[in-house]
């Protein structure tokens, strides 16, 4: 059972969120906040696989909730729910190492297919929102060659990760183990001393890799 703890201020709007997540049988909101505090307090008593914070709550907001979460709980797959589409909230929530950024006037299904490409390692961003982010992304900082120690393989896997494949997609694009995706992940990791898979999507838009 995939366990998500869901944080949202709107009663109205987390119940219906909460019916949408529980279609899937395999789901199961085990946890509900009305604000980021009362989502760390939550954290702390019980393992999430996947927290869903809005990211406009009062006494502490999504963004702020997410810094505390990703650092003392990084196993934990954080998704930001808003209705707000501001680039600026976009790219904050990236910097954060997010696994999604949705909008609550999706569908149940683009909020399934979030959450299971959080489980896997992917980086969901409904389309219209990185339309605007993508090009704010490649402006910022001077266009660089990829790193010369990256391999022709690191180099395919890094262009996957910044199209937001999970690691099984990636695995079968390349037909290779998703093991050896896992692996060489973690060596680019390394060679680019970047924390996480979306520093490496951002990593690869601004070297051109995608």
């Amino acid at each position: 059972m995939i366990r998500i703890l869901l944080a949202e201020d709107q009663v109205m709007v987390r119940q219906g969120l909460k019916l949408m997540i529980e279609s899937d049988k395999e789901m199961k909101v085990a946890g509900e906040a009305d604000n980021g505090k009362e989502a760390i307090l939550l954290c702390e008593k019980q393992a999430f696989d996947v927290v869903i914070l809005d990211i406009r709550m009062p006494v502490m907001d999504g963004i702020e909730a997410a810094k505390v979460i990703q650092s003392r709980w990084p196993r934990m797959k954080i998704i930001i729910l808003t209705t707000f589409d501001d680039n600026q909230y976009v790219l904050e929530t990236l910097r954060i190492g997010v696994s999604g950024y949705i909008l609550k006037t999706g569908d149940t299904d683009a909020l399934l297919r979030s959450i299971r490409s959080a489980l896997t390692g992917g980086l969901s961003i409904e389309d219209h929102v990185a339309a605007k982010v993508i090009p704010i992304l490649m402006k910022q900082g001077e266009k660089n060659e990829a790193d010369p120690s990256l391999t022709p393989r690191e180099k395919e896997i890094l262009t996957c990760i910044g199209e937001g494949l999970s690691n099984g997609e990636i695995a079968e694009r390349l037909a290779i183990s998703v093991g050896t995706v896992k692996n060489n992940t973690s060596q680019i990791l390394n060679k680019l001393d970047l924390r996480d898979r979306t520093q490496l999507a951002i990593y690869a838009i601004r070297h051109d890799l995608v």
